[in-house]
């Protein structure tokens, strides 16, 4: 029996950001896999039921929420950590195809952002694929990024006439600024790694970007790394969780 998948990008939490496309998606769908990250996440579940509400003009969809595995901190082993983090969701995701998605009927998930920038559901699917046991075919719906987002929100471009954009993580800002970049997009800092950087680049900051919650700041590091430190504690523990992203640009 062949299961169908729609991996669909819904932007970074407006829901104006959902691509015309994406709305098409939606309404193929039968059944949507909510993930359950926890009370203090709650948020990002609403988010994407209230997308399905706004865009599906046949309300006879279900939802069906699952529980997230937790993954275990890594401070010295980051790649077992995260192998050992996608056996664990690749379990919880064969069982809810197997179990939750009939023969003649369409799944969705609803990915933050676009599926294809730091988002571990592709990895999954295909890691199912490759296990067997039963048929899986999925299509990918791109979204809008909170790269985009942020910088269209700052008024900002991302690179420099002739200069390269680099994207990465806070764990790996925290080994340097890249050496072959003039502008780098970075993501997934919970740990603020920006602090320790020189003064004087440039720094284009926002949390919650394109939500009634979203926060902006913006000047040289040196200025504003303070306020930054502050707002993103305030703002975790305010809401329970945070997601912010962040450009950095080698000063003119």
């Amino acid at each position: 029996m062949k299961r169908r998948i729609l991996v669909i990008g819904i932007g970074a939490g407006n829901p104006d950001y959902v691509t015309i496309q994406a709305v098409d998606a939606l309404n193929r769908v039968n059944v949507f896999f909510i993930p359950d990250k926890g009370i203090e996440k709650d948020g990002l579940a609403r988010v994407r039921r209230e997308i399905c509400e706004r865009f599906i003009r046949d309300q006879s969809y279900r939802t069906v929420a699952f529980e997230v595995p937790r993954r275990r901190p890594a401070a010295e082993d980051y790649g077992t950590a995260v192998a050992d983090w996608h056996d664990a969701v690749e379990g919880v995701y064969q069982q809810l195809l197997m179990e939750e998605l009939e023969e003649d009927e369409c799944g969705a998930f609803l990915v933050w952002g676009d599926p294809t920038l730091y988002d571990s559901t592709l990895r999954i699917l295909d890691r199912l694929q490759a296990k067997g046991g039963f048929e899986l075919e999925y299509d990918v719906i791109p979204g809008i990024t909170s790269i985009q987002a942020l910088a269209a929100r700052h008024k900002v471009t991302l690179n420099r006439i002739g200069q390269s954009i680099a994207i990465t993580t806070g764990r790996k800002l925290a080994e340097g600024f890249p050496n072959n970049a003039d502008s780098v997009v970075v993501m997934l800092d919970g740990e603020g790694a920006f602090a320790g950087l020189d003064g004087d680049l440039d720094i284009w900051w926002g949390a919650y970007v394109g939500t009634p919650d979203e926060i902006l700041v913006s000047g040289k590091l040196r200025e504003v790394v303070g306020d930054i430190e502050r707002i993103h504690k305030q703002a975790r523990e305010q809401n329970g969780w945070i997601m912010d992203t962040y450009l950095l640009k080698q000063p003119d």
